[in-house]
């Protein structure tokens, strides 16, 4: 599986070198885009994400277009190409915080609404009932838990666990599942024993009750599962490019 990693990681390079919209580069930028904001409300489709991508318009539409998942859509494009070109660095908070900085900065709503973009959150969040890390403990608990995860044996289930213990921390004032699972897809190259994978809209059920798994009972059974039913659709999606 290794050599089928390092072509992915070799074809995401030359592909998006050459601007090529056809091949694996495309493909995963798309689904990994489209993806991830829609498990998050975006309300754009998968034919009005390949377009954005593919010539940064929309098609002619009676459809109103949300200005913010737009403005998401194409910062999440931005986001991906960031991991790739940082794919050899340390994970770091550094290295997260940019990350969440090409996905959010050419947000206007939330510029509006004096979030911080490319920094740690200022005010309280939570997710649905669940309280997360205050702002002011933040940065401790990041740093902490990257420290964890530098000393790990890296597979599905420290990934899982490491992605389940960033959304209870829940570090920005938005954006944490997108960067969250963009970390994960960025792990998952790196690492000899983790597959890479695409977190899907359709399992959004699945991921959720990973999550809530984790918070309630400290165990990642769910969302490993998830991981591997995920890595393996994946794969069969990138045979095709193969030849």
């Amino acid at each position: 599986m290794q050599d089928y990693k390092k072509w992915l990681v070799e074809r995401f390079i030359i592909e998006r070198k050459r601007f090529d919209r056809s091949g694996v580069y495309a493909y995963t930028q798309r689904a990994m885009a489209y993806n991830s904001n829609k498990i998050e409300g975006s309300t754009l489709t998968p034919e009005q994400t390949a377009s954005l991508f593919d010539s940064g318009t929309l098609p002619q539409s009676d459809d109103y277009y949300r200005a913010k998942d737009v403005e998401e859509m194409n910062g999440h494009f931005l986001m991906f190409n960031y991991m790739l070109d940082t794919l050899d660095e340390e994970l770091t908070p550094e290295l997260i915080k940019h990350l969440h900085y090409e996905l959010k900065t050419g947000v206007f709503e939330d510029r509006a609404n004096g979030y911080a973009i490319g920094d740690y959150k200022k005010r309280p969040n939570m997710v649905g009932m669940y309280r997360t890390t205050l702002p002011q403990d933040v940065e401790m608990e990041m740093n902490q838990l990257l420290k964890w995860y530098r000393e790990q044996n890296k597979n599905m289930r420290t990934l899982a666990e490491f992605h389940a213990k960033y959304e209870a921390i829940h570090p920005f004032q938005d954006g944490n599942g997108r960067t969250g699972r963009m970390i994960m897809f960025r792990e998952s190259l790196k690492n000899p024993d983790i597959l890479p994978f695409i977190v899907l809209d359709e399992n959004r059920s699945q991921y959720i009750d990973g999550l809530k798994q984790y918070r309630e009972e400290q165990k990642v059974d769910k969302l490993v599962s998830l991981m591997q039913k995920e890595a393996e659709e994946y794969y069969q999606q990138c045979k095709y490019f193969m030849g």
